[in-house]
């Protein structure tokens, strides 16, 4: 079980900023955990690892699990031009945590409360299935994201392949990384990024 506890490149939990969290309590997918507790917002490959980071620093065993989502999840959250330059499969991960002598698969924390809030006021009609602004689930109004011993999922329904569980993000982002020539992927890291979340911070306040 050691190798579910290891600290990696990217799981650099043994860092002043992620030890400091513990005691107080995306340019691209691999980013430090530390980096992204500076940097302050992420994604869900970058949350991720955050999350792994957070979660092996206190003990508890933990693996990634990757997969491809359709575009068509991020639709609404990323918009014009840059929708249309996002490939057609996107990878995705969460992360599955050893509790009770089973594995749990922990997706809920994707996306924050306050904007998760505001997308189902702004599409209050929509009662069952949504696929859009990072959402894809069967029950858009009551999605399973809060954790109770159980799985907590917010994009499941969106998922296209399975690669399986890997022991560290470390492997699974050297072996999937993102579809993007240098050119596209130099206009997500230093353009995208910033759109997505300057959006994201207008959906949250409505």
């Amino acid at each position: 079980m050691n190798h579910n506890l290891e600290q990696t490149q990217l799981l650099d939990y043994n860092h002043s900023t992620i030890q400091s969290l513990i005691r107080r309590y995306n340019r691209s997918d691999n980013i430090q955990a530390s980096e992204v507790l500076h940097d302050g917002y992420g994604q869900c490959n970058t949350k991720g690892i955050l999350f792994m980071a957070l979660l092996r620093a206190l003990g508890i065993p933990c693996r990634i699990h990757g997969f491809t989502i359709h575009k068509q999840l991020q639709k609404g959250a990323m918009k014009g031009s840059y929708y249309h330059l996002s490939p057609k499969e996107i990878i995705h991960s969460w992360i599955e945590v050893l509790y009770n002598d089973r594995w749990l698969n922990i997706e809920g924390f994707i996306l924050d409360l306050p904007y998760l809030t505001k997308l189902q006021q702004k599409f209050k009609q929509c009662t069952g299935s949504f696929c859009g602004y990072g959402v894809a689930t069967d029950d858009f109004q009551n999605p399973a994201i809060f954790w109770n011993e159980n799985d907590t999922y917010v994009q499941k329904e969106g998922i296209l392949q399975d690669f399986g569980t890997f022991d560290n993000p470390d492997q699974f982002f050297s072996l999937h990384p993102q579809k993007l020539n240098p050119i596209k992927r130099m206009i997500f890291s230093h353009v995208v990024r910033r759109l997505m979340n300057r959006n994201v911070r207008r959906i949250r306040r409505g």
